[in-house]
This record gives C-alpha cells, sequence and structure tokens, in this order.
C-alpha cells in the first residue's frame, strides 16, 4: 500500500516485471534455474511444494477470486496488463507465481512404475503424460532426449498441477534414462504398434516393476532405443483409427499396469 492506504499495482512497465517476462525464453529459465506457474491450479501445487514459490503475482480481481488459494500468502498485486505479459493463457486467470526448478537426479527416479518420454516435443502430449502417470499412482516421470522443456508454460499447464506432486527427471540421453531404470530393476516396455506382446493379456508382464518407454508423436521410437526395451508391447485397436494419440496411449499403458501390479499385490 502507498501512504494513502490504496493497494499499488505494479504497471507493465516495471522493471522487474520485465525481468520475469525474459522467462518466456527457456534459455532463461534454464539459466535462472525458475519459471512462472500460470494460473490457480499451478499455483496451489507449487505452494504445496515447500521452498518451491518465491513471489506470488495477481490482479486484483485474481487475489479476490482465488483468495482460498492464496490464503496466508504474500501476493504482489499487477495491473491487468501486466498480468497479460506475465501470462501464456489467451485469457490470463490472475495470478502467477514464480517458481523454483523442482526437476530430480535421474537417480531418485525408482519403481515400480515410471514413465521414460523420449523426444516428446508437444507441451500438451508431456503434461498430459505428467498427469496421467500422477493419477494412476506412477513413481515418476523421466523427460529424456529432445523432448519439451518441462518449464514451458504449456506443459505446467496441462499436467494441470501433476508436475508439482509427481518426481521428473531431466536426461539428454535416452539411453542413458533407459539404463538407470534398468539398473533399478525396473522392466522395460515399450509402447509401439508393431509389439509382440498385447497390452490386453500380458498381466504377467504388467505386473513387474516397470518403465514404460514412449516415443516421439510422430515417429515413435528410433530402433536402436526400442531394442532396448524388454518386451515390446502394443495396443490393439478394433476399430478404423490407425494409431492413439500419444497421451492416450501412455494413459492406457500406465493405468494397465497400475491395475496389473495391484492385483499381484492382493493376490
Amino acid at each position: 500500500m502507498n501512504e494513502s492506504g490504496e493497494n499499488v499495482k505494479l504497471s507493465a512497465g516495471n522493471s522487474r516485471l520485465k525481468e520475469i517476462r525474459k522467462l518466456a525464453r527457456r534459455a532463461v529459465r534454464t539459466e535462472r534455474r525458475v519459471f512462472l506457474a500460470d494460473g490457480p491450479k499451478a499455483v496451489e501445487g507449487a505452494l504445496g511444494v515447500p521452498g518451491c514459490v518465491q513471489e506470488i503475482f495477481a490482479t486484483e480481481a485474481g487475489a479476490e477470486t482465488y483468495a482460498s488459494v492464496l490464503a496466508g500468502q504474500s501476493v504482489t498485486l499487477v495491473e491487468d496488463r501486466a498480468m497479460a505479459g506475465l501470462s501464456d493463457s489467451v485469457t490470463p486467470a490472475g495470478v502467477v507465481a514464480l517458481c523454483r526448478f523442482l526437476d530430480v537426479p535421474l537417480d531418485d527416479i525408482a519403481g515400480p512404475l515410471v514413465v521414460i518420454c523420449a523426444d516428446v516435443r508437444d507441451p500438451g502430449n508431456a503434461g498430459t503424460v505428467i498427469r496421467c502417470a500422477d493419477a494412476a499412482g506412477a513413481s515418476g516421470v523421466i523427460l529424456a532426449g529432445d523432448s519439451v522443456d518441462l518449464y514451458n508454460p504449456k506443459t505446467i499447464r496441462a499436467s494441470v498441477g501433476s508436475a508439482f506432486h509427481l518426481p521428473i527427471a531431466i536426461e539428454r540421453d535416452p539411453l542413458v534414462a533407459v539404463k538407470a531404470v534398468k539398473a533399478a530393476g525396473l522392466t522395460v516396455l515399450a509402447a509401439d504398434m508393431h509389439g509382440t506382446a498385447d497390452l490386453f493379456t500380458a498381466d504377467a508382464l504388467l505386473a513387474r516393476p516397470t518403465a514404460w518407454l514412449m516415443g516421439n508423436e510422430a515417429w515413435g521410437l528410433p530402433p536402436e532405443l526400442a531394442a532396448e526395451a524388454d518386451e515390446i508391447v502394443s495396443i490393439p485397436i478394433f476399430g478404423k483409427a490407425e494409431s492413439l494419440n500419444l497421451s492416450t496411449a501412455a494413459a492406457l499403458c500406465v493405468y494397465a499396469s497400475a491395475k496389473a501390479q495391484r492385483r499381484e499385490v492382493s493376490s
């Protein structure tokens, strides 16, 4: 507040906000190891991780609308135009948080259920895979190779908060990721339409501690990486569709494993 007791809102021209807007670039995020969590779900998820949130920015309307999420938090008010510059959304919700990076070392990803995304480049797909893995009770996700940046605003938004709930590692070499989960005792299953194992009849295989290897949206897994899998598994298609969307395939695979693993534990 200023001396008259009015709430002071930062304008779009504020020098600090200009610096924060640079986080739209991946190189800047990587150098500073901070990113923006955009929207109430992302902010709520970030607040659930101790020490993750460094500062919260909100419009006056956003602070009022999401008062329950922001309860007890210090909030920096910004003008609507300034929020439009901070938010990646076409219609900003009115609240964003400046957060520290939260990915974990590769060795921290352990079983019984892991997803490796190799060269998954669409942020919507990557975020949805993270969300599905979280919902299925997976123990972690590895973004490997030339996969999209975890901290891309669209990836964070598509995860609907799950990026803050689930351990996620980043590894430039997919082969290193595969060898790491094998060393941890996981069976590596590659999802591919030409697989010899059928997802619907492979319960004994799926009941093992498993790492699912998912490939690029357009061309799948390169042969040399698929060859490192212990088994290639296909998802049956009964209709006329040629294939499934990557995130849909990942959801089916992780839920099939989760079901088989729970049945194994209870039997």
